[in-house]
């Protein structure tokens, strides 16, 4: 006993076979009850030195030591400690007296047995307070079954009143046996005293989508690795200024009032997740008043989201600094992160799925796409902004080195554009922000981004706009004077309030309408039929219908409006896939398709079933030659002749009426031509592009072996077209390499610098929208639709397409602009995972989800 001064020994004692081991607290001055394994209660009162205590037959205590007892008291239930502890004997304040006595009551009567972590929680608080420290409980669940929750409730529903300062609880790893209502019991129960809630990579699906919902009054809350899809954390988080999301890798997307709750956040961690939205993301974050530190990758060094300490002390040399979104030194996945455990690339459980390649790959080819990733770490990275490279980004450290990206900053001038539409940051990943980034910030975003549409830098009301075209002005009435200042001709303000209607209404739906419109099996005699669209066009004079050509060989007409089923054919025998489309102008019932065998075929919609699954009419009398490889088919403006094209090198051009091949013109590229477009105002000019890197122009009445020009790509070519006026050619090449040409001859005439991704398989199609004003860019290996202006190539906006099944792997196979609605578009979506499924998705930019 001389290594234990100060201490009361409880131990077995093995004369006795009823003898258990006792395991208590013996504080002088104070009293505390102590149980035996007999059904006696013992109050005891000042001990002065060790003692030997046992437990003998019939209900008798026994005892050594110079002890004065107050009573002993029967109790029914058999109550023991089942193991060997020793426990100091300093002076402790009365109220965590109290709280081990309050405890041990609450166990009797709740019939269960004290839990020993919960004891030695209580005795660290001790601890501290003896130290004149603060006086925190820490709370481990991993410690805790079902049967301790009751009674530690008991035991903290009385904290507000103690002296404890603060409560902690913590929660690690993928396996829990406590009941989920019982853990927000027991968070709610400790009140205003809750400080830290971390919770790390919990199977509590349902308790943190409570949590979310419900809201507690801590101050810092930690959920990382968690499987979290989309946050939506619409509780009351009023004390709360610590957020920590990192390694959530199944969140994608961040709620439009997610943060509503939390007016005193001002620390957010999202490191290693999937948010990649520049745009939704800012003006959720916008709406946090106190947000001061913000972070989607972390420094080397730094484990909060705080200044990096290198740097914060000698926060003048900033002012230096130039524009370095483009800069993203990743550190390796497979090393140590910063806040000590080792990760992999992704950490994700069997249910979220996201294993996917599309987001792994997505990281991977970033890292390959980054020179500076491979360089020394002391190096000082080369800087890629266009106009200059800068100094050193992070002044005095010597590592640019950044740990655990999310996709979000591999977006084009990510940091540029977060400073500049969060005004009140102070710091962005571990960096300080200074009043010259700041400044720079807003040059280089008004420079490379479009706030809203043609060139509105203010968010205005729809109903002032309404009431100003009423009035038949463009602006309100002088403050000196009751005459309007201008006033426009009838033509001119159509145009001017038909743009600044749609620039109002799209800066006031950041979270565009998504609709499916390939669902049709409710319609159809077989309910689990399921059509799986391959390619569609929109109608060129009918604003409600839009064909598709499906993997299955049908041909389906629809109002995309109503979602009603205007044809359907089905070819007797055919199965195979429909890869070509187009409709003829002079004829608006009739449509050519090509099929993936090289077959050829005209269909009229008059002569079409109005239901799914009937039997076929086939199509109209009108036989051509096939095309094999076939890809694309397209009318000219006279609807009189079409072009085919596949994997060849060479186009075949088809008479419509009669069916007869005109001509086959061979060799007109090194590589096969997967895109041959005629011009929309010219019948005998069109363009091909292929993937020998070359796209083409070409005129029918000159010799087929002499294009009029041909203009380079760096990359294979995908995709070429005229835009509406025909005055340019818009290319697209392989991983998001989109160029404007002139129709004329060929000269750039706009590079729309879209980060690539690394991946020579990203295959890019874009086509013009809201007439030739905005381009629409979306690629295989992306699930984003990119917004640019066609005249001065700024980026208005990116759409992230979501798939209906969360964790689905989806891309974007093709797109199209709606020709007769502004800022409407339609994608052709396939996911991967869990099952194969394709899905036409309607866009509408002006209207809010």
């Amino acid at each position: 006993m001389g290594a234990y001064p100060n201490t009361l020994l409880l131990r077995r004692h093995f004369a006795h076979p009823k003898v258990k081991t006792l395991s208590f607290y013996i504080f002088q001055l104070y009293q505390i009850r102590f149980y035996c394994h007999q059904s006696s209660l013992l109050r005891l009162s000042s001990a002065q030195t060790t003692a030997n205590l046992w437990a003998g037959g019939g209900g008798q205590l026994h005892f050594h030591g110079r002890f004065q007892f107050t009573e002993l008291v029967p109790f029914s239930s058999f109550v023991c400690f089942p193991e060997f502890l020793l426990f100091p004997l300093p002076l402790l304040t009365p109220l965590l007296f109290i709280f081990v006595a309050s405890y041990l009551d609450s166990c009797r009567r709740h019939e269960v047995l004290p839990n020993s972590a919960v004891l030695s929680w209580f005795s660290e608080a001790k601890v501290q307070k003896s130290c004149q420290e603060k006086c925190n409980i820490v709370v481990s669940l991993n410690q805790l079954k079902n049967d301790d929750i009751p009674p530690l409730i008991d035991v903290l529903l009385a904290i507000d009143s103690s002296d404890i300062d603060a409560v902690d609880i913590l929660h690690h790893g993928s396996t829990s046996v406590l009941n989920e209502e019982h853990i927000l019991s027991l968070m709610n129960a400790v009140k205003l005293k809750l400080r830290v809630i971390e919770l790390s990579n919990t199977p509590l699906k349902d308790f943190l989508w409570d949590l979310c919902n419900v809201g507690l009054p801590c101050h810092v809350l930690k959920l990382r690795s968690n499987n979290i899809q989309k946050l939506d954390m619409v509780g009351r988080f009023m004390r709360l200024h610590t957020l920590n999301l990192d390694f959530c890798t199944s969140l994608t997307s961040l709620q439009k009032d997610c943060f509503f709750c939390m007016p005193n956040l001002t620390c957010l961690s999202m490191c290693e997740t999937r948010v990649a939205n520049l745009w939704t993301t800012t003006e959720v974050l916008a709406k946090l008043p106190s947000l001061l530190e913000l972070r989607f990758q972390n420094c080397l060094c730094c484990k909060d989201t705080g200044p990096c300490h290198l740097s914060s002390s000698e926060e003048e040399k900033f002012e230096d600094k130039k524009a370095y979104s483009n800069v993203i030194n990743i550190h390796s996945y497979y090393e140590e992160h910063s806040f000590g455990t080792v990760y992999g690339t992704l950490k994700t459980d069997d249910s979220s799925k996201v294993d996917d390649p599309k987001f792994s790959g997505y990281l991977k080819n970033q890292l390959e796409t980054l020179p500076s990733l491979f360089c020394n770490l002391s190096a000082e990275p080369k800087l890629q902004n266009e106009n200059q490279a800068s100094k050193n980004v992070s002044g005095t450290l010597k590592k640019d080195i950044w740990h655990h990206p999310s996709p979000i900053c591999f977006a084009k001038h990510y940091r540029e554009y977060m400073i500049a539409s969060l005004p009140g940051l102070a710091v962005l990943d571990n960096l300080p922000i200074t009043k010259k980034e700041r400044e720079t910030s807003k040059t280089i975003v008004s420079e490379f981004y479009e706030y809203l549409p043609y060139k509105h830098n203010h968010k205005k009301c729809v109903v002032n706009i309404l009431q100003k075209r009423e009035m038949g002005t463009n602006s309100t009435p002088s403050r000196n004077s009751s005459k309007l200042k201008q006033t426009y001709c009838y033509g001119k303000s159509q145009c001017f309030f038909s743009r600044s209607l749609s620039a109002a209404r799209f800066g006031s739906s950041m979270w565009p309408i998504l609709h499916p419109v390939s669902s049709f099996s409710h319609i159809s005699k077989d309910e689990n039929k399921r059509l799986r669209p391959r390619q569609f066009e929109y109608h060129p004079s009918n604003s409600s219908l839009m064909a598709l050509g499906t993997l299955d060989g049908e041909i389906v007409v629809v109002n995309h409006e109503t979602g009603n089923l205007v044809g359907y054919n089905s070819s007797v025998g055919m199965s195979n896939s429909v890869l070509g489309l187009c409709w003829l102008k002079k004829y608006p019932s009739k449509l050519v398709a090509g099929f993936d065998d090289g077959c050829l075929k005209l269909f009229d919609v008059n002569h079409m079933l109005p239901k799914l699954g009937g039997v076929s009419s086939g199509p109209d009398k009108v036989n051509f030659e096939d095309f094999k490889q076939l890809t694309s088919v397209h009318a000219n403006s006279t609807d009189d002749q079409f072009l085919a094209s596949g994997y060849s090198k060479g186009v075949a051009l088809y008479d419509i009426s009669s069916g007869r091949r005109l001509q086959v013109f061979t060799n007109m590229h090194r590589e096969p031509i997967n895109v041959a477009k005629f011009a929309h105002h010219t019948p005998f000019m069109f363009a091909t592009s292929s993937f020998d890197k070359d796209v083409k122009m070409w005129d029918l009445r000159e010799r087929p072996d002499n294009p009029c020009y041909t203009a380079s790509s760096s990359r294979g070519n995908v995709m070429v077209c005229f835009s509406p006026d025909d005055l340019y050619l818009l290319v697209s090449a392989i991983d998001n390499e989109v160029k404007q040409l002139l129709a004329v001859d060929g000269r750039l005439q706009m590079n729309f610098n879209i980060n690539s991704t690394g991946s020579a398989q990203n295959y890019t199609r874009s086509y013009y929208m809201n007439g030739r004003d905005y381009i629409i860019s979306g690629s295989c290996d992306e699930h984003v639709v990119r917004i640019c202006c066609a005249q001065t190539g700024r980026r208005l906006r990116d759409v992230y397409i979501e798939g209906t099944d969360s964790g689905n792997s989806i891309f974007v196979q093709s797109l199209r602009g709606d020709p007769f609605r502004h800022f409407n578009f339609s994608v052709l979506s396939t996911s991967m995972r869990p099952t194969s499924k394709q899905e036409i998705i309607k866009v509408n930019l002006l209207a809010s989800s």
